[in-house]
């Protein structure tokens, strides 16, 4: 495997490309996590010399031809960064480098937006750890906002996604640059403890929240807007991951849906698709079959839709989508800690029982 200083001796053209790879029989696929146009991210296995392990599989064969040379510095960028910080158990480790694929290790934790860690100020003390691990090792990631980019695993903080990364060298770690980007990532860290945790934030981190840097505010002015304006013309949006599709056609969907008169309730939540893209897939609290619902709908209908007898839901009785989009995705493992009680044990382990999602597992 090329770890590390290993990978950093071999120039790209001695890498391995992802047929060749593929043919040896090193990786089985499992699920796909996340499909856009800059990369498919599958979870499944790798063969090493110690036995089998889960890993996460970033390939660049199914990128647009349009977008690849975008693709590929985003692909280096990530690669760059594992193979410097992934032994320091802030992040997943790079396993294996090739020409245009990566495995990186797996983490066996759920993104913070599906964890919600409400209250848990150690849950931030460790990610503020890792934060400061990150930096020691000149590593800014630059894209610390997004809640997915966040794992919640046994109570402590990882970091994951570093396509946007920067790394910097020893001299260039006292520049105003990487100076400024440490900020930033500090600040996003502790916008989600504000967020889940705001009792714990200290005199101090409420007032570095109140400042942004000078190249935040001139990104929010003007270069965000252009961001959302392309984006939202190349129908790719990247809030949680989720896809334009979703925010485009779910609450549509969902309204319909509830105004059937055998239906109580109704949840729809996204799934990476290899074929779609984004899929939707609906969860219907009621009595009415899935035929009837199918042409109460008629055209544009979700790709999977499941009748349940009842939603999981939290003490308020809200839906807990995170669960049923982990039921989506085939992610059955991560649910576990997730659950509260017996109760909701047994509503879980009905609708995960009778899921509709099993193409998206596949073997090459």
């Amino acid at each position: 495997m090329l770890l590390g200083s290993q990978f950093r001796r071999r120039g790209p053209m001695d890498l391995p490309d992802l047929p060749t790879w593929l043919s040896t029989g090193c990786w089985r696929g499992g699920v796909v996590l996340k499909r856009d146009v800059f990369s498919t991210i599958e979870r499944g296995r790798l063969r090493t010399g110690a036995g089998d392990v889960d890993a996460v599989l970033r390939r660049l064969d199914e990128v647009p031809r349009w977008n690849r040379a975008l693709a590929s510095l985003l692909f280096r960028r990530e690669r760059r960064a594992l193979a410097r910080i992934g032994h320091f158990g802030i992040a997943p480790p790079l396993l294996f480098a090739g020409r245009r694929f990566l495995v990186r290790g797996w983490i066996d934790g759920v993104p913070l937006h599906i964890a919600k860690p409400y209250g848990d100020s150690a849950f931030f003390r460790s990610a503020k750890i890792a934060l400061r691990t990150l930096h020691r090792a000149g590593i800014a990631h630059n894209d610390l906002a997004k809640e997915q980019n966040w794992l919640y695993a046994n109570g402590r903080a990882y970091v994951t996604d570093f396509q946007l990364s920067s790394c910097f060298s020893h001299s260039r770690r006292r520049s105003k640059l990487f100076r400024i980007a440490r900020y930033e990532d500090l600040r996003h860290l502790l916008k989600h403890k504000r967020c889940y945790a705001p009792a714990a934030l200290t005199a101090s981190e409420r007032r570095l929240l109140a400042r942004k840097s000078l190249i935040t505010r001139l990104w929010m002015a003007t270069g965000k807007k252009a961001y959302y304006a392309v984006t939202r013309g190349l129908n790719f949006t990247d809030r949680e991951g989720r896809g334009l599709r979703f925010i485009r056609e779910m609450p549509a969907m969902t309204a319909r849906l509830q105004d059937h008169p055998k239906v109580r309730d109704v949840a729809v939540v996204p799934f990476p698709d290899r074929r779609a893209g984004t899929g939707l897939y609906a969860f219907v609290e009621g009595s009415a079959s899935d035929r009837e619902l199918r042409d109460f709908l008629g055209n544009g209908g979700p790709e999977y839709l499941q009748i349940v007898d009842a939603l999981p839901r939290d003490a308020r009785g809200e839906v807990r989508g995170e669960i049923l989009e982990l039921v989506a995705m085939n992610q059955l493992d991560l649910i576990g800690p997730l659950v509260k009680s017996d109760a909701e044990r047994t509503i879980v382990s009905r609708i995960v029982s009778e899921r509709r999602n099993l193409r998206d597992r596949y073997a090459f």
